[in-house]
């Protein structure tokens, strides 16, 4: 049986997988494999309705890519991700051009202009803003110091993600801590 790839935007969680592949199972495809931004799909005999997919995508909060240069900027938000969200801080001291150009296997120069031209942000903007919300995310929990959140997110040292954060956010981590008012972006929001 014959598999195809889709790639689809806006799957940033375990949760969107699941939501992803059972919406194509209902569909009455095969689905052997589910990533962030992609599915593997065989069909069990009909052809594949690419209307009524991406009516079912687009219903759960997802949208069908199918122009390459979408793709690619899409997997480059995906690795930018998922390296954010990643526990180890060692992940985030790597080389991000480095880091993208292997995750998404095209050179990093060619990325960088295409994500600038179609997002209207740098790649370096996309990855602050994620690392922002993420430690919105980790100071809304409550469970971890700012030290540790500035060593978890691989920031040089406290200061240095003060200063980002309120640069970002127009507050001072501790500030936002307190209020608790400001609502966190979804992660595929960011730039909006």
């Amino acid at each position: 049986m014959a598999t195809t790839k889709l790639y689809i935007k806006n799957m940033v969680c375990d949760r969107c997988k699941r939501v992803v592949k059972e919406e194509l199972e209902k569909l009455g495809y095969t689905v052997p494999h589910v990533g962030l931004g992609e599915a593997e799909v065989a069909s069990s005999g009909k052809a594949a309705d690419l209307v009524e997919l991406r009516e079912v995508l687009l219903a759960n909060g997802f949208e069908l890519l199918d122009d390459r240069k979408t793709k690619l900027i899409e997997q480059v938000k995906l690795a930018l991700i998922q390296l954010v969200h990643q526990d180890e801080a060692a992940e985030l001291k790597v080389n991000i051009s480095d880091y993208i150009a292997e995750k998404v296997g095209t050179e990093y120069h060619s990325l960088s202009a295409l994500f600038s031209s179609v997002e209207g942000i740098t790649i370096e903007k996309y990855l602050i803003l994620q690392r922002i919300e993420r430690v919105k995310e980790l100071l809304a929990y409550n469970e971890l110091s700012l030290k540790e959140i500035a060593y978890r997110l691989g920031y040089s040292s406290v200061a240095h993600l003060s200063n980002q954060f309120k640069k970002i956010t127009g507050l001072t981590p501790s500030h936002f801590k307190q209020l608790k008012a400001e609502k966190r972006k979804n992660i595929d929001k960011v730039q909006e």
